[in-house]
């Protein structure tokens, strides 16, 4: 269990996330916000509690033995370079340099950057790899395990659903797909692009164990995601979000998904985060 000062720190962490991420947002004109924000607490848990996690990439049995994380809604790289930053696998001041032509910190994550496991972003495609990744450290009788992040317009996609039944196939126990499950993607209500519905029934129906969450309620996601590192199957964390979280004219706002602020949305943006 989570302590109530661990608790609170973890909400500072969440605010410097949003923060950094409006910053790079805004300072390369570039980006999506929407999503990125929606998966604030989700990630910051992941990195600071949950994860084995090895900021310096060396071959010693750290390294070895850490846990992966792909990220397969690709485009919301801006907060998976958050928290590497916070984590220290790189110098927070980087963050600056988002989307500018030359910098490991891409549009979309790609490994000449420290942290990142894989390049993803084509959507649809990164829980097949973390399917894959699962497979080798059981092959290689590695005790670590593979978080996944999709977006939930992602589930729209074939490929998704192969791969959750190959986890199944394979017995990976040592799999979590996490589900960002905000309900709007760029062409707006998931339910009215292509409905999931009943997400949970259909999930269980492919043998995973499912548990499902406020996505920013702290607690409720560590505790997911520790029951989920113990769990026999593989395991879905059903994370009840909102895009844009944090800024209330970015809230559920599909317009935010791939938008950059102007200079009056930027500082109203960050006066409501301070």
């Amino acid at each position: 269990m989570l302590s109530d000062n661990e608790v609170e720190k973890l909400k500072d962490l969440c605010k410097e996330n949003r923060k950094n991420i409006l910053k790079m947002v805004y300072n390369a004109q570039s980006g999506h916000i929407g999503g990125a924000m929606s998966a604030v607490e989700l990630m910051t848990v992941l990195y600071n509690k949950c994860m084995k996690i090895c900021p310096k990439w060396t071959d010693d049995e750290n390294f070895k033995n850490r846990d992966r994380f792909v990220l397969s809604k690709g485009h919301a790289s801006s907060v998976l370079y958050s928290v590497l930053a916070q984590a220290g696998y790189f110098d927070k001041e980087d963050l600056m340099t988002f989307r500018i032509f030359g910098s490991k910190l891409q549009g979309h994550p790609v490994p000449i950057c420290s942290g990142v496991e894989v390049a993803t972003g084509s959507l649809g495609q990164g829980l097949s790899i973390a399917c894959g990744m699962a497979i080798g450290l059981k092959l290689d009788n590695i005790p670590a395990n593979v978080f996944c992040l999709l977006g939930d317009g992602e589930l729209q996609e074939g490929s998704v659903w192969e791969a959750f039944m190959h986890c199944t196939a394979e017995k990976l126990d040592n799999i979590t797909a996490i589900i960002d499950r905000n309900r709007l993607q760029i062409d707006g209500c998931t339910e009215n692009v292509k409905s999931l519905e009943p997400l949970d029934a259909k999930l269980r129906a492919f043998n995973w164990d499912v548990i499902e969450i406020d996505g920013h309620n702290i607690r409720e996601i560590y505790t997911a995601y520790e029951k989920a590192k113990g769990n026999t199957v593989p395991t879905a964390i059903i994370a009840n979000t909102v895009k844009g979280k944090g800024v209330s004219f970015m809230e559920n706002n599909a317009g935010w998904h791939g938008k950059a602020p102007n200079k009056e949305d930027f500082d109203r943006a960050m006066a409501e985060l301070r």
